[in-house]
């Protein structure tokens, strides 16, 4: 639960894979009054679906009406509300970094602790990928910022189930 008192919403939806399904979508949640915190998509192993995962803060009665919402649209096949404790998330960041020699045996040392890659490197720069949990990736930008952050770009959450359960043969449960 955020400060505002809102839980934090992972939700994936398998869509039609044609123009103008990603409006359709992001408006809904527009008209709905929620605030999408984060947003991927893209093709799936079956080229004619795309899965869209959005994550947005509200509550449980908001995030059920929402998807009733979604399932109204003909472009829709299936929404899944994912469950944090059965679910595996990642977010991918790219950021560059500046860099001086004195800086780069500490900044060498964070790329390790966090597993991070270097992808590119200057004289007064580091480039550098962190893929991670929302938290693992908040905290080494944070660490990160000491150094002086150039440059970031940050990916929307991605989420698959655990196990042997897959989306396409699961029903909507909130």
């Amino acid at each position: 639960m955020n400060k505002n008192g809102q839980n934090r919403y992972t939700v994936g939806v398998l869509v039609s894979n044609e123009p103008g399904v990603l409006s359709r979508v992001s408006g809904l949640f527009s008209r709905r009054g929620f605030n999408i915190e984060s947003l991927a998509v893209g093709p799936t192993q079956d080229q004619s679906v795309s899965r869209i995962t959005i994550v947005v803060l509200g509550d449980d009665s908001s995030v059920e009406q929402l998807v009733q919402q979604l399932y109204k649209l003909i472009c829709v096949r299936k929404v899944r509300v994912y469950d944090p404790a059965s679910t595996v998330e990642r977010q991918l960041v790219m950021v560059k970094v500046a860099a001086n020699a004195s800086d780069r045996e500490g900044l060498m040392r964070l790329v390790e602790i966090f597993k991070a890659k270097v992808v590119d490197v200057t004289r007064d720069s580091l480039s550098l990928t962190i893929t991670g949990d929302i938290d693992k990736v908040s905290a080494m930008i944070e660490l990160l910022e000491d150094y002086g952050i150039m440059e970031i770009v940050r990916t929307g959450t991605v989420a698959l189930q655990r196990g042997s359960q897959i989306m396409n043969s699961e029903i909507f449960d909130l």
